[in-house]
């Protein structure tokens, strides 16, 4: 073995909670015990407040259980300007053996002719350039997104659906499902 070179998908692995989300790495304290982006509500903003729980599954149907996900919203008003107690950021792990990460924030409104969405940046084993998607809501007028139409036949794997509790979407890294990413 070690006269062989690395592939690439060894070339990145789950290191990446040590120094983004040190408190999944085991690493308490670090940032004063609040990992980066861990919360997204600091205060009391205007806006309805949701649930978002991003399921990770790789190309054999099993949860990717050691990935780092980010999101980026737009605010209750649909701008990414400042939101008073609202940081329109967010990055959790995905564990706890479901490859879920769950993101406590605000429903994001339409703007610049967009539909209402939540933008969404992976870090995994085995990925070398973080994949990044969409996710839209169910409830919500989609059909004139510009980004939402150019994923074609395959725009319904951009969208959650609507669970007791708040959003539920599954982002698949292979398969005939494969989740629609980007090139950003």
């Amino acid at each position: 073995m070690a006269d062989r070179e690395e592939s690439p998908s060894q070339t990145a692995g789950p290191y990446v909670h040590i120094g983004c989300m040190p408190s999944a790495a085991g690493l308490e304290g670090m940032f004063g015990g609040r990992d980066p982006g861990a919360q997204m509500i600091t205060g009391k903003p205007e806006g309805e407040r949701i649930s978002l729980t991003l399921h990770l599954i790789d190309g054999a149907g099993d949860p990717v259980t050691d990935a780092m996900i980010e999101i980026w919203q737009p605010g209750p008003d649909g701008s990414f300007g400042p939101t008073e107690g609202f940081s329109h950021w967010g990055r959790q792990p995905t564990g706890s053996g479901s490859g879920a990460a769950v993101f406590e924030t605000l429903r994001p409104g339409s703007g610049n002719e967009q539909a209402p969405h939540v933008f969404v940046w992976i870090a995994a084993r085995g990925i070398n350039t973080a994949l990044m998607t969409r996710v839209y809501f169910p409830d919500a007028e989609n059909g004139n997104d510009p980004v939402f139409r150019l994923a074609g036949d395959r725009s319904s794997t951009l969208v959650a659906e609507k669970t007791d509790d708040g959003y539920r979407h599954v982002i698949r890294l292979q398969g005939d499902a494969e989740t629609v990413f980007f090139d950003a």
